[in-house]
């Protein structure tokens, strides 16, 4: 029973690197309570949720050397949809990050729409840049 007990109160489990980037997979993420979120699944052989992106608040969590973050949006072009536009600036501490996307509404999707292609580009001073393709629906609270 204390085993189980101490099991429970451990922290969550670091994320892990995905194809020995620094990137990592951020597990389940709820839908927001207004709004939308994009979610992103890596375009390789592995789908595994590595970011999400709200609409309001304009955040984007990912993971990042073991250690998921939240980073603000700091500019946008272009147009998207669901709230998002076609390329956003986010940036938190040290880190940039610009999300490309290209969002497809389709008949047989419902409040949202797919993302077929997407981008992640990743800049840290000191360290090398991180481009990561990504594909990823939209979903949309009712």
């Amino acid at each position: 029973m204390i085993a189980l007990l101490l099991a429970l109160a451990a922290d969550p489990p670091k994320p892990t690197a995905i194809d020995g980037l620094p990137i990592g997979a951020i597990g389940r993420q709820a839908l927001p309570a207004k709004g939308c979120a994009a979610y992103f699944f890596t375009a390789t052989t592995k789908r595994d949720l590595v970011a999400m992106a709200t609409a309001d608040p304009a955040t984007l969590r990912f993971a990042i050397d073991g250690a998921t973050i939240d980073v603000a949006r700091a500019s946008q072009s272009g147009t998207g949809g669901y709230g998002f536009a076609a390329s956003t600036v986010y940036r938190g501490g040290d880190v940039a990050a610009t999300l490309d996307m290209t969002i497809t509404t389709r008949a047989d999707l419902t409040s949202g729409a797919a993302v077929p292609e997407a981008a992640l580009r990743i800049d840290r001073p000191g360290k090398d840049g991180l481009v990561v393709p990504l594909q990823g629906l939209i979903g949309c609270a009712t």
